[in-house]
């Protein structure tokens, strides 16, 4: 899958009605199968202990109704939002929104909840799910969400959660809707099997591919990690979800990470071409967003704030150059979906040219072709003549040449019937 997160308040006027058919074509564009709507779910607001203005999408007051400021006629929110979502599914996307099972604002009263803070987090309070009855109320919270035909969740902080819990929520929710998506937020590469085991989807590859990636770009890290994340995912390669941006992490262009979307190429064509992995973008970062009125390179997900990149509806921005190479990455990777993948880093370590700390290489077939990668981690152009293995499943040349400027990546196909 191709998801496109969006935080619906920062995209055109901040409403459900934005998204009619330009949105729609937009996102397609990309490739997308499914759109993230973050922040639907009704928060807390103008509280004392709310950070920002209007607050925290994941301090929900209410599981059972949709933030009145999305809507055009607050009294009609809900019917808006599935409005929004009958749009999205004639435009042939599916529509995820956000569970947030560890913990609630301190005036929700949809679950039982603990009487004391959690964390440093001054707007929530945490579920206890020891209390009778939090598992069945957490079970129709989901399903609510579901009947009004959302196709999936992405679930927050779930390994603060009880996995039980977990694995039995996500069975009964599939006993009524058995093709529900459910997402995890999971940090720790301990928990991804667990994860997976309880019935989860997909799962962020946070400590994997997105910390190995940040790691090699300001230069602690080797590109040797990839490889060796790859060997550690085996099967379940295809589960994991790769990103380099979403709300809480920093914006991929901004000076705190890349320093602009052109050195995130590499990263990009790594995260989105080299396997079965799913990928995200974050509306903005297709279009270089750096989050410029930002001290930490963040979007704030807490305040009322502009991103100039998303205000001008309908888009798309046709001469952002970022946005069309966006396209033709994201167009190559629906290209190379089903298709088998091939890390050629094993045979390349003593290749002229190739630095094994600063450049990757992979190629992935299909009956008729297959596309030999090069991504250059570094300052300098990459100039190989990659080794192809004898031990391919089909016939091909000894060597291939790529060049690759700084931060980028190179590409060719190898037709098979040669």
């Amino acid at each position: 899958m191709i998801i496109y997160q969006v935080l619906p308040r920062l995209w055109g006027s901040g409403r459900f009605s934005d998204w009619k058919a330009p949105a729609w074509n937009y996102v397609k564009s990309l490739g997308a199968d499914a759109v993230w709507f973050t922040g639907i779910p009704r928060h807390a607001t103008g509280k004392s202990y709310v950070k920002g203005s209007p607050g925290s999408p994941y301090s929900v007051s209410s599981w059972y109704d949709v933030n009145p400021y999305l809507a055009d006629n607050p009294d009609r929110r809900l019917e808006e939002f599935k409005a929004l979502v009958s749009r999205a599914h004639r435009a042939g996307l599916k529509v995820i929104t956000d569970l947030i099972p560890n913990h609630v604002s301190p005036e929700c009263t949809d679950v039982p909840t603990l009487p004391y803070c959690d964390f440093d987090w001054t707007d929530t309070r945490k579920v206890d799910y020891s209390a009778p009855g939090a598992w069945e109320a957490m079970l129709r919270v989901v399903l609510f969400w579901a009947g009004l035909g959302v196709d999936g969740m992405r679930c927050d902080m779930v390994e603060l959660v009880p996995r039980e819990f977990l694995g039995w929520l996500i069975a009964e929710v599939r006993k009524k809707h058995p093709g529900f998506i459910f997402i995890a937020e999971a940090y720790e590469l301990s928990n991804y099997e667990p994860l997976l085991a309880a019935g989860f989807d997909f799962l962020y590859d946070k400590s994997g591919f997105y910390d190995i990636v940040r790691g090699i770009m300001d230069g602690s890290r080797s590109a040797r990690e990839l490889t060796e994340n790859w060997q550690r995912l085996g099967s379940s390669q295809g589960r994991m979800l790769n990103f380099l941006e979403n709300h809480d992490e920093q914006r991929l262009a901004c000076r705190f990470f890349a320093g602009s979307p052109q050195r995130g190429y590499a990263a990009l064509a790594y995260g989105a071409l080299f396997g079965p992995a799913s990928f995200m973008i974050y509306a903005g970062q297709e279009l270089g967003e750096s989050a410029p009125e930002s001290a930490d390179g963040r979007t704030s997900i807490f305040d009322y704030v502009k991103v100039s990149t998303l205000q001008d509806t309908p888009l798309p921005h046709a001469g952002n150059a970022v946005l069309k190479r966006y396209r033709a990455v994201l167009k190559l990777a629906s290209e190379l979906e089903g298709q088998p993948n091939w890390d050629l880093c094993y045979c390349n370590l003593s290749t002229p040219g190739f630095n094994p700390d600063r450049h990757t290489a992979f190629l992935r077939y299909g009956s008729d072709e297959a596309t030999v990668v090069l991504c250059n981690f570094s300052d300098n152009p990459a100039e190989v003549s990659l080794k192809l293995p004898p031990e391919l499943p089909f016939p091909h040349p000894e060597e291939l040449a790529l060049e690759a400027a700084p931060w980028d990546f190179a590409c060719k196909k190898i037709l098979l019937h040669l």
